[in-house]
């Protein structure tokens, strides 16, 4: 490829007007379960702002409903868990993952995408700290206060719910492979409220347990966390072929510590993209400048699109990066 890639995380949805319309009709969960819908709305953005990659409509608890835990959506909130998991008896509800059987929606969403994208297509799951954060808290945590209780508390309880959900996660993502998708991305969203100390413990024998999972597929995967600039050496360690780095750590840095063999992904502000035009400009500049020139960068956002972002502001940053 002859510039640096670019595609935007959430750029599925959120933003787009074309998406909130649909979403006047259906629910989140109902356009994951209808494929047509849901490559459509993976399809808007590269049709919409030029990207040079989709990722695959859906989230990370998607596998989780599958095997018949209650979670739903809910507008505002994120994920709320019926029954979280306080003890070591929940860890029966953890079945493992059936993927024809339990997500063949999000296998026949990918296999429609790869016959009509002529750019790669992302797929994903969750990484083993978030989806246990979610299972354990009952939904969304400023704190996870009862995800590290539970972790301190009962290690060997912890261990078996993190291996469980990698294997969920590692079957997920293998589905995905093998039904066309061409890279996947692994979001451990909240890893970044642990020390390296404690994720090296708890988190980071899940995480290999997910990327060796996969890496027989043959495709590049991403390791990608929040807040995540004390862990970037284990997130690199865990086995993924790109780091995804957010915007609290410049690119260079991010390099200069991961050294020369590892791609990075990142790591423009998704603030700035509310900003003026010259801050945007200024900002896509600074992110492609650190990282030189160099080989193995993916631009991206520091994490996801903001609702409030203008599209036609992203459409310009694919731009001004292609012609850099």
């Amino acid at each position: 490829m002859a510039h640096t890639p670019v595609w935007f995380m959430r750029q599925a949805g959120r933003c787009l007007p074309e998406y909130r319309a649909l979403r006047q009709k259906h629910g989140m969960l109902d356009i994951v379960r209808t494929p047509e819908l849901a490559a459509d709305v993976t399809m808007q953005p590269v049709r919409r702002l030029g990207v040079d990659a989709a990722i695959l409509f859906s989230d990370i608890i998607v596998p989780l409903v599958g095997i018949g835990l209650d979670i739903t959506l809910e507008a505002g909130t994120g994920p709320v868990v019926a029954e979280p998991f306080r003890s070591a008896g929940d860890l029966r509800r953890l079945r493992p993952l059936e993927p024809e059987a339990d997500i063949p929606y999000v296998l026949e969403t990918v296999r429609v995408l790869v016959k009509d994208l002529d750019v790669p297509l992302i797929g994903f799951a969750g990484g083993p700290f978030t989806l246990a954060s979610y299972l354990i808290e009952g939904g969304p945590s400023k704190s996870h206060a009862r995800t590290k209780a539970l972790m301190y508390g009962q290690p060997g309880v912890w261990h078996a719910f993190v291996s469980a959900l990698a294997d969920i996660a590692a079957a997920a993502l293998r589905a995905q492979v093998e039904a066309g998708a061409q890279a996947v991305q692994v979001f451990d969203s909240w890893a970044g409220q642990l020390s390296p100390a404690d994720y090296a413990e708890y988190v980071l024998p899940a995480s290999r347990r997910i990327f060796a999972g996969v890496a027989s597929q043959g495709v590049p995967s991403v390791h990608f966390g929040v807040g995540t600039g004390q862990l970037l050496e284990l997130l690199r360690d865990a086995g993924a072929s790109v780091v995804g780095v957010d915007w609290r750590v410049p690119l260079d840095e991010a390099r200069r510590r991961l050294g020369e063999g590892t791609a990075l992904q990142g790591n423009l502000d998704p603030a700035r993209c509310l900003a003026t035009w010259e801050a945007v400009h200024d900002g896509v500049q600074d992110v492609l400048q650190r990282n030189g020139g160099r080989t193995g960068h993916v631009f991206n956002l520091g994490w996801g699109v903001l609702p409030e972002t203008d599209p036609d502001v992203l459409a310009r940053i694919v731009d001004l990066v292609h012609g850099a």
